[in-house]
C-alpha cells in the first residue's frame, strides 16, 4: 500500500461529531470521487450511505488501519458547496453530529441509498394539429365523452396528468390508447414540478408596496446580501410584495427559496403562483410521498424548478440560480425543530442568503423580538405596510371581561349575541380556542379524583366523539370510566372545555347553521386540511371553529367578526417567551376578521381585563406590546439580550438523569469565563414525560461567541462522562422554549 494512500472525510449518519476517513475505493480512480457524492462505506458491521465532505485524511488514524469506500453511488456530486457550507456551519452551530445534519438535509429516498433520478409523469393532450372524425366518434360514444372530459380539464392547452383522468373512470386507458392510435391524442412525459400555467395579471401595488419592492430589489440589479423585514399589519398584501420580488428574481433567471412555517399554507401559497408566474414550482413539505419529496428536491438541485415552496427542511435544498429568499410568518415556532437536530430554518436561511449573497425577506405582521431587535437597531432594513390592501380596514378589538358573567362551554352570551347578528347578517364568523377535544379535565364532584396520564404529569382529555380519553403529551388513551375509580360515584364530569364542547354548545344555539371545526382531530387524514378550508371559503359554513391553525396566514374574505374564547391561558404560562407568543397569536388570530370591504370586528374574553399586555395591544398595537417585551427582556438578561443553550436530560429513573446534569454543572462551571452562568439543574416543567423523568441545565452567556467556546471546550468531556450513557440527553441551542 502506499505511504501517502488516497484519502476522504465522508459523513455517515452516526452521533459522531466529526467525519470518518475512508481510503478510495478499490477499482475506481479517485479523481472521479468529488465532495458532494454519496458513497456507501462499512461503519462496524452495518454498511451506511454517506456523503463525502473532503478529500484528504484527519490523521487520527493510521492509513493502514483504514476501510475504504465500498461503492460510490452518484455519477457527480448531489450536494454543492454551498450546501456542504451550510451543513458544516449547521453541525458547528447547534453542536450536532455532522452525519446527522447531512441526513437531514437529504431526502428520505436518497439518503438511503437510492437513484438520484426524477420520476417521469405521465399526461395526456388533445392533439391541435388533427381533425377529429365525427362519424368515427359517433361509433365511439365512450372515446368521444372520454375527448369531452379531455377538454373539460384543460387549460389553457396544458396536458392533462394521469392520476386526473383516472377520474373518468376504470376504462380510460384503454379508450385513450385508442385515440392515441387514431392520431387524436398523444402521450406526454412531463417532469413533477411543472405545474405552473401563469398569465394572471398582478393587482396593483400601492405606495407602501411599491417602495418595500424598490427597497429590497432595487432598479438596477439584485443588491446582493441583505436582510429585510417586511412588516405589515394583518391583510396589508405581504404576499403581494413577495411576488413582486419574485418576477424580478425570475426575470434574471434566478430560482427563489420560499419557505413557510406548516404544511397548511402550502397549498394556497402553491395556488396562487401558479396562476401568477410560467415557471416550473415545486414543493417540499413533509405531507407529500416519498417520492415525491425526492422529485422536489431534485427539481430544485438541477435548477429546474425556478420557485421551491417548501417547510424548515426545505432551507437545506440545494438551488444553483439561488437569487432570492423568502421566510414567510419568520415569527413561528414551527421553523424550530424540536427534536434530533434542533436548527432553526429562519436562521439557517439568513446564513445561507449572506454565503450565497442574495437578498432574504422576513415576512410578518408579528415580527419575533430577535427580528425586530435587529431591525430596531439597524442591522435589517426595516420596510412596514401599515394600511390594510384594497379597501379593508383594521379591525375593531374589544376585550370582553367575563368575570362575572355565565359562560356556556366557554362562550359568553355577549359573544353569542355578537355570533347571532353577524351570521344573520349572512357574514362568517370565527371562534377561536387553541385547546381540541371536548374537556381538558375529567373530575368526580364528590372526591375530586382527576383523570390523570399514567405516563405524563398531565391530565387526560376527554374526547367526546370516540368516547376516549388521551394524552396530548404521550398519546396515552383510555375509556372513559363509568364511575369513579376512587369513591365509585357515577359519571365523573367534564371540566373546561375544548373545541368539541364549544362545537356542540353552537349546534344547540344555531341548528341548521352550518359549523366547521378545523383542528388535528377533523384534518389527521391527508388532504382532509386542504378540503377543510376549501369548504371554509363557501357559503354552507358560516360559523368557523378552530385552533391555531385557522390563524396562521390563512384569508377568509366573509369573516366580519372573530371571537377569542380564552386569552388567559397565554398569560399565566411559566415560559418567558409566553406573552410574546400570546401577543403574535391574538394580533394573527385578530387580523382574520375584515380583510375585504365589510368592517371587522374582535372580542377577546378573558378574566383579565386589566393585564398590562392586553391594554397595550389594545392602544398600541403589536409594535408597542413588542417595545415593552423588549424592555423586559433586557431587564431579565433573556434573549435577544442572552444567548442560552438548554441540556435535557431524561431517565425512567430521577436520579440517573439529575446525577449526569449535576456532573454537567460541574464540567461546564470547570469552563465557564465571564459573561457566562450556568442555571440548573432544576426538573423541566412537565416533569414525567412518556414514562420519563425530565430535567434541564440552563447555560447563558452575555456574547455568542462566549456560549459556543464555552460549549466546545465542555461537549466533548460531556461526551466521556460515564452517566451520559446511563441517560438520554441532549442539546438545545437558542431553545425557543424551556418547556
Amino acid at each position: 500500500m502506499s505511504s501517502n494512500p488516497e484519502g476522504f472525510r465522508v459523513a455517515v449518519p452516526v452521533p459522531l461529531r466529526q467525519a470518518l476517513d475512508y481510503l478510495a475505493p478499490t477499482g475506481n480512480n479517485p479523481v472521479l470521487l468529488q465532495a458532494g457524492m454519496r458513497v456507501r462505506v462499512p461503519v462496524g458491521r452495518r454498511h451506511l450511505v454517506g456523503v463525502v465532505m473532503a478529500r484528504g485524511l484527519s490523521g487520527e488514524v493510521s492509513g493502514h488501519r483504514l476501510r475504504r469506500i465500498e461503492a460510490i453511488l452518484d455519477a457527480a456530486p448531489l450536494l454543492d458547496e454551498v450546501t456542504l457550507d451550510l451543513i458544516r456551519f449547521t453541525a458547528s452551530y447547534y453542536h450536532h453530529p455532522l452525519g446527522e445534519v447531512v441526513a437531514t438535509a437529504l431526502p428520505k429516498l436518497l439518503r438511503a441509498g437510492g437513484p438520484a433520478r426524477l420520476s417521469i409523469m405521465e399526461h395526456w393532450r388533445i392533439r391541435s394539429d388533427i381533425s377529429l372524425d365525427d362519424a368515427v366518434l359517433a361509433r365511439a360514444p365512450r372515446q368521444r365523452a372520454l375527448l369531452d372530459f379531455m377538454r373539460s380539464l384543460e387549460t389553457g392547452g396544458q396536458p392533462v396528468s394521469s392520476e386526473t383522468l383516472a377520474g373518468f373512470g376504470p376504462s380510460w386507458r384503454t379508450l385513450a390508447h385508442a385515440l392515441a392510435a387514431r392520431g387524436w391524442i398523444e402521450r406526454i412525459e412531463k417532469s413533477p414540478c411543472t405545474l405552473a400555467s401563469g398569465g394572471e395579471s398582478p393587482p396593483p401595488l400601492n405606495s407602501e408596496q411599491l417602495a418595500a419592492v424598490g427597497g429590497i430589489w432595487p432598479a438596477s440589479t439584485c443588491s446582493g446580501f441583505g436582510v429585510h423585514l417586511l412588516d405589515g399589519v394583518t391583510g396589508s398584501g405581504k404576499t403581494e410584495v413577495y411576488m413582486g420580488l419574485i418576477a424580478k428574481a425570475l426575470e434574471d433567471g434566478r430560482q427563489v427559496l420560499v419557505l413557510v412555517p406548516e404544511i397548511g399554507l402550502t397549498p394556497q401559497l402553491l395556488k396562487r403562483f401558479q396562476r401568477r408566474f410560467s415557471v416550473p414550482i415545486a414543493s417540499l413539505h413533509s405531507g407529500l410521498s416519498e417520492t415525491a419529496r425526492r422529485d422536489a428536491w431534485l427539481a430544485s438541485q438541477s435548477g429546474e424548478a425556478a420557485i421551491l415552496i417548501g417547510t424548515r427542511s426545505a432551507v437545506f435544498t440545494p438551488m444553483p440560480r439561488l437569487g432570492l429568499i423568502v421566510v414567510d410568518e419568520e415569527h413561528d415556532a414551527s421553523f424550530k425543530q424540536q427534536d434530533g437536530l434542533r436548527y432553526h430554518a429562519r436562521d439557517l436561511a439568513v446564513w445561507r442568503a449572506r454565503r450565497q449573497q442574495v437578498p432574504i425577506v422576513l415576512g410578518s405582521a408579528t415580527p419575533s423580538l430577535e427580528t425586530l431587535r435587529h431591525a430596531l437597531e439597524g442591522h435589517y432594513r426595516h420596510h412596514r405596510l401599515t394600511r390594510r390592501a384594497g379597501n379593508a380596514r383594521p379591525p375593531r378589538l374589544r376585550v370582553l371581561d367575563i368575570r362575572h358573567n355565565r359562560l356556556e362551554a366557554g362562550l359568553s352570551a355577549q359573544l353569542m349575541s355578537a355570533v347571532r347578528e353577524r351570521v344573520e347578517q349572512g357574514e362568517q364568523v370565527l371562534l377561536f380556542l387553541n385547546r381540541r377535544g371536548y374537556a381538558p379535565v375529567l373530575i368526580c364532584h364528590e372526591c375530586g379524583w382527576t383523570a390523570s396520564c399514567p405516563r405524563c404529569d398531565a391530565h387526560l382529555t376527554w374526547h367526546a366523539a370516540s368516547y376516549r380519553l388521551r394524552c396530548h403529551h404521550c398519546g396515552h388513551e383510555t375509556t372513559v370510566p363509568a364511575s369513579c375509580p376512587e369513591c365509585g360515584a357515577e359519571k365523573p364530569r367534564p371540566l373546561g372545555e375544548g373545541t368539541e364542547r364549544v362545537e356542540q354548545q353552537l349546534s344547540t344555539a344555531f341548528p341548521g347553521e352550518g359549523i366547521l371545526r378545523i383542528d388535528r382531530d377533523t384534518t389527521r387524514w391527508r388532504g382532509a386540511l386542504d378540503a377543510s378550508l376549501e369548504a371554509a371559503h363557501g357559503k354552507s359554513f358560516p360559523i368557523l371553529l378552530g385552533t391555531q391553525m385557522l390563524t396562521k396566514g390563512h384569508h377568509f374574505p366573509r369573516v366580519t367578526l372573530v371571537g377569542v374564547l380564552d386569552a388567559d391561558q397565554g398569560l399565566y404560562n411559566v415560559d418567558y417567551r409566553a406573552h410574546e407568543q400570546l401577543a403574535q397569536l391574538l394580533v394573527q388570530v385578530a387580523g382574520r376578521a375584515g380583510r375585504a370591504e365589510r368592517p371587522g370586528e374582535v372580542i377577546i374574553q378573558t378574566h383579565q381585563p386589566e393585564h398590562p399586555l392586553l391594554q397595550t395591544l389594545l392602544r398600541g398595537g403589536y409594535e408597542a406590546a413588542a417595545v415593552m417585551l423588549l424592555e423586559e427582556r433586557r431587564i431579565s438578561g433573556m434573549p435577544p439580550y442572552a444567548n442560552l443553550a438548554l441540556v435535557r436530560a431524561e431517565a425512567v429513573r430521577p436520579e440517573a438523569a439529575m446525577r449526569f446534569l449535576e456532573a454537567a454543572r460541574e464540567v461546564f462551571s470547570a469552563e465557564q469565563r465571564e459573561g457566562a452562568d450556568v442555571l440548573g439543574p432544576v426538573p423541566a416543567p412537565m416533569e414525567r414525560r412518556a414514562g420519563r423523568y425530565r430535567f434541564q441545565l440552563l447555560l447563558r452567556a452575555t456574547e455568542r461567541a462566549i456560549l459556543h467556546r464555552w460549549l466546545a471546550r465542555a461537549l466533548p468531556v460531556l461526551d466521556a462522562l460515564p452517566e451520559s450513557r446511563r441517560t438520554r440527553w441532549s442539546l438545545d441551542v437558542d431553545p425557543i422554549d424551556l418547556y
